[in-house]
């Protein structure tokens, strides 16, 4: 240990070290985990369309009310984690992951079907295994921050990478219902014993700010962008609904376009999960580069490049080139919302980081919910996707416009770190 090292308090060594790390390698396996609920409806829909009878609007509601469940259940969860530890709060998830596939897979109503994702899978599940893991990891690191959270957050991708093919095996062989029993139980054994090496609290806790590596915000902050703290606060989350409106077209409605088109679902599956793993390249790649040009600049690069990629859609409808398109459309998208993050660090308080953070996710989540909502709904009134493909295009524009509104109000001031 270097004599600088040896002055340090034992709990500002902690930060940026070995046991970080580990801390943070437990963490991406916790959200790959605990994220498997964001991506299997997707997948299952077809089936779960045919099982109850419905039309492809009803069938895309307990996504919608899952990614809900999602953003509400981050905050609250992040809150909990705030006050008992992420590791409670990941045995709460994954005791809500057990309960929620479980009622889902033994129910006839579809109501109820709705309720258990929407309550137990997304408020819990999916609630405790993103949010709260991207606040504890910030507070372990100060040089590397930025692509700590990104790789952290990147479990939420790798799960979109790893679960579809094997749900839709589950499905072709044993069927969607004992698919989500196995998923369930499984998931949640795993879980839980994960959080046994997450018991220990973050460091940043029990340091002053300044060794903790938070910026002194008393005047800086006090108008982000030159707007007031709420306005600022309110644009960013009309920016995050913009973009996940966007963003949930192609992510939930992939399969069932496929399906459409005469591809059936496997190849579907397929293509998310290749878009959701480049959209792993791209969060580290930009957790680096928001280190470098800051998080508000890589918001607006991706939000550009994500438009692109759903313009894209529109002409080209080939199997390979719907191939080609879901792996840019990965690649060009995965760095948008953890930049919220990074963002929300840069411009306020570091003391409000994690309450401001969770309600700018809850605008990316609900945009998320109202996406894959409208999008089907589109689909059912005009029998075809292209109407859903341009509507994404046009809330993408949305968030660019609010992006770039932020870029120039904020100026050439520096930013907080």
């Amino acid at each position: 240990m270097s004599p600088a090292a040896a002055d340090l308090p034992a709990d500002a060594r902690l930060i940026d070290s070995p046991a970080a790390a580990r801390r943070l390698f437990v963490a991406l396996c916790i959200s790959t985990l605990g994220n498997c609920g964001m991506y299997i409806l997707s997948v299952v829909m077809p089936a779960i369309q045919a099982d109850f009878g419905i039309d492809r609007g009803n069938a895309s509601l307990p996504y919608t009310l899952t990614m809900i469940g999602f953003g509400l259940g981050g905050v609250v969860c992040g809150r909990w984690a705030d006050r008992y530890g992420i590791s409670r709060v990941t045995w709460i998830g994954a005791a809500g992951i057990a309960a929620g596939f479980s009622l889902a897979a033994l129910t006839r109503d579809i109501t109820v079907f709705t309720l258990a994702s929407g309550l137990l899978i997304g408020f819990l599940g999916v609630g405790s295994c993103f949010v709260p893991l991207m606040a504890d990891t910030a507070q372990w690191w100060n040089r590397r921050r930025g692509i700590a959270v990104a790789v952290c957050a990147s479990g939420n991708y790798l799960a979109g990478t790893i679960w579809p093919p094997v749900v839709q095996f589950g499905v072709e062989q044993i069927g969607w219902r004992h698919t989500y029993l196995a998923i369930g139980i499984g998931t949640a054994i795993l879980m839980s014993l994960l959080a046994l090496a997450m018991r220990q609290r973050p460091p940043a806790l029990a340091l002053p700010a300044t060794a903790a590596g938070q910026p002194n915000f008393e005047d800086a902050s006090a108008r982000p962008f030159g707007l007031s703290v709420g306005q600022a606060q309110l644009a960013l989350f009309v920016a995050g609904v913009g973009c996940c409106v966007a963003m949930a077209m192609p992510q939930v409605h992939i399969v069932s376009y496929c399906t459409d088109l005469g591809y059936g679902a496997a190849p579907g599956a397929a293509m998310m999960s290749l878009m959701l793993g480049f959209g792993i390249v791209s969060r580290l790649a930009s957790g680096w580069i928001s280190d470098r040009i800051g998080g508000l600049r890589t918001l607006i690069a991706g939000s550009a490049l994500q438009g692109i990629a759903l313009l894209l859609f529109l002409p080209f409808d080939s199997l390979a080139s719907l191939y080609v398109i879901s792996a840019l459309f990965g690649l060009f998208q995965g760095g948008i919302v953890p930049s919220y993050a990074i963002i929300i660090r840069e411009y306020f308080p570091a003391k409000e980081a994690g309450a401001r953070t969770g309600t700018v996710i809850l605008g990316t989540l609900i945009g998320m919910a109202l996406g894959g909502w409208m999008s089907g709904k589109i689909f059912d009134l005009t029998g075809s996707y292209q109407a859903a493909f341009i509507n994404g295009i046009a809330w993408n524009v949305l968030n660019f416009v609010i992006a770039f509104w932020l870029l120039r109000r904020a100026g050439p001031r520096s930013r907080a770190n």
